[in-house]
C-alpha cells in the first residue's frame, strides 16, 4: 500500500532497477507519515562511507505528537539495505553514472519502507517523446471507444 509517490522521478529519469529499503525514523516521523504529511518530491539519495542516506525528504510534524521535542522536518535519514545491495549500488553510481532516486514510501508488514530507484537522467527530447507516446495512447483509446 503506497503512502506517497514521486511521479516527478519517472518524468525526469529512466528507472533501471528498484530496491526496497527500510528507513531509520523517529516516533513523531512515523506518526506524521501515517497522517500523510510527508513529501519526497525534492528528495535525493546519497552514499557516504558505505551507508545510504536520503536527503531533502520533508516530514511535517504533527502538533500533538511532537510537543516535547524540536522536530527537524528535513533532517538526513538513513536507509537500511543489505551490504551486498549497497556495494552493488556504490559500483553502479560511481562508475556507470547512475543516480539514486526515491520513488515512493509504502507499508510492508506494517513498517514504512522506501522504494529507491537506480536511474539514468532523461534528456529533453526523451521527455518530449514520452509525452507524445502518452498522448497517442490516450487518443488511440478514445478512438477505439467511439468505434465500438
Amino acid at each position: 500500500m503506497s503512502i506517497i509517490d514521486n511521479r516527478k522521478a519517472f518524468h525526469d529519469y529512466f528507472i533501471e532497477e528498484k530496491y526496497e529499503a527500510g528507513l531509520v525514523l523517529e516516533g513523531w516521523e512515523v506518526k506524521a507519515i501515517r497522517a500523510g504529511r510527508a513529501n519526497i518530491k525534492e528528495a535525493y539519495v546519497v552514499i557516504r562511507n558505505g551507508e545510504i542516506f536520503i536527503l531533502g525528504m520533508h516530514i511535517t510534524a504533527l502538533a500533538a505528537a511532537s510537543s516535547h521535542i524540536k522536530p527537524d522536518p528535513v533532517r538526513t535519514r538513513k536507509l537500511l539495505l543489505h551490504a551486498s545491495e549497497i556495494s552493488k549500488l556504490i559500483g553502479k553510481v560511481e562508475r556507470a553514472g547512475y543516480a539514486l532516486v526515491p520513488l515512493d514510501l509504502h507499508y510492508t508488514k506494517g513498517r514504512i519502507k522506501a522504494l529507491v530507484g537506480l536511474a539514468k537522467g532523461k534528456k529533453q527530447y526523451d521527455k518530449r517523446e514520452d509525452a507524445k507516446q502518452r498522448d497517442w495512447e490516450r487518443d488511440k483509446a478514445r478512438l477505439m471507444k467511439t468505434k465500438v
